[in-house]
């Protein structure tokens, strides 16, 4: 099937999967003699196994590793980021069957993976995560063939890290606009062809694009409609209840939408700006590998908030955010700071 046909089928089968999944929404809520705003269909596949766990993550390398050095304290701090569900991103590389491992390794335990979509092209605008699909018709073969590694098993996506906000901000050039939503806007549709996925759109965090109103335009283009809802603080350090607040007012703009929000290394906030000069950290910087940070909230889809589906690590605590401040490139995994990060999480962890 050529991805031009199957466009044609997501297209036609979105719909109807929205109308179906509010169809049950409504007669489980009914059931339960709840107010559909408390009642969220998001829910219903984790309380059968919760978020998947890798056993093999870096982190989970790098705790036996040290464990086996006899470096007891190291490896009992690595094990906080270890033993969590964290995202597993996807990139340039051929993704269908390592879709397949993961997704068929979440269903023997009946949990739910949850998969970062990041691969668009122009991808961070060519800065330190640069890369993505050569051409639109790549991008959208590279989005099936997740699809068909998904196949009707247990998914949960975020849709392109940066990928709005950077339309927002003005470092996506206009003639790249266009064909940028049209790709955002068919990849939601087939994720949410899918029986068993939720697919949330990136819409950046609050200390970027600080009027959430102007990420509303892109995100309707880009098919929001058709998704589960969109997420915030991606790869940032925004503070919980501040993203909250912003998600609440960019939901009230886009119908209700719900959201989840990337809590993995929110736990001190973002580096301000004095912190960052006595660190000798440029501003521009302050976002890249910022020192002193610490892991959030963990994962859970209790959040006490009816719009917000989940709390999840969707970057993955101990992986550089590019070469900056000391760090390895991008997505390449760094000991010492995953050590650091788990320090100084709160005693909750």
């Amino acid at each position: 099937m050529t991805p031009g046909v199957m466009m044609r089928r997501m297209r036609e089968k979105g719909p109807k999967k929205t109308v179906m999944r509010l169809g049950v929404h409504i007669a489980l809520c009914a059931v339960a003699m709840l107010p559909l705003s408390g009642c969220r269909m998001f829910d219903a596949p984790l309380r059968r196994g919760g978020l998947w766990v890798n056993p093999d993550s870096p982190a989970a390398r790098q705790a036996r590793e040290r464990q086996d050095e006899g470096k007891n304290r190291d490896a009992a701090l690595i094990r906080q980021i270890a033993q969590q569900p964290i995202a597993e991103w996807l990139g340039p590389a051929p993704p269908r069957e390592r879709v397949r491992f993961i997704t068929e390794s979440a269903a023997r335990t009946g949990s739910t993976p949850v998969l970062v979509a990041y691969h668009i092209p122009y991808r961070d605008c060519g800065r330190y995560s640069a890369g993505g699909a050569r051409s639109a018709h790549a991008y959208r073969r590279w989005i099936e063939q997740i699809t068909l590694g998904i196949g009707d098993r247990k998914a949960i996506v975020v849709l392109e890290p940066d990928a709005v906000a950077q339309l927002v901000d003005g470092c996506v050039p206009a003639r790249l606009r266009t064909a940028r939503l049209a790709m955002l806007r068919d990849a939601v549709a087939m994720f949410a062809a899918l029986p068993h996925v939720q697919v949330y759109v990136d819409a950046g965090n609050p200390g970027w694009i600080k009027n959430p109103h102007r990420l509303v335009r892109p995100l309707r283009e880009g098919g929001i409609e058709q998704a589960d809802g969109f997420a915030l603080n991606v790869s940032n350090f925004q503070p919980t209840r501040r993203t909250v607040a912003y998600g609440h007012r960019l939901s009230a703009a886009l119908d209700g939408a719900h959201f989840v929000i990337d809590t993995s290394r929110n736990g001190n906030g973002p580096l301000r700006l004095r912190g960052a000069a006595r660190h000798g950290v440029r501003a521009r910087d302050s976002w890249c590998n910022p020192p002193g940070r610490a892991l959030g909230e963990r994962p859970s889809t209790t959040t006490g908030d009816r719009l917000v589906d989940a709390y999840l690590w969707i970057k993955r605590p101990g992986e550089s955010d590019g070469t900056c401040n000391g760090g390895p490139p991008a997505g390449r995994w760094w000991t010492a700071y995953a050590l650091d990060l788990a320090r100084n999480a709160p005693r909750r962890h």
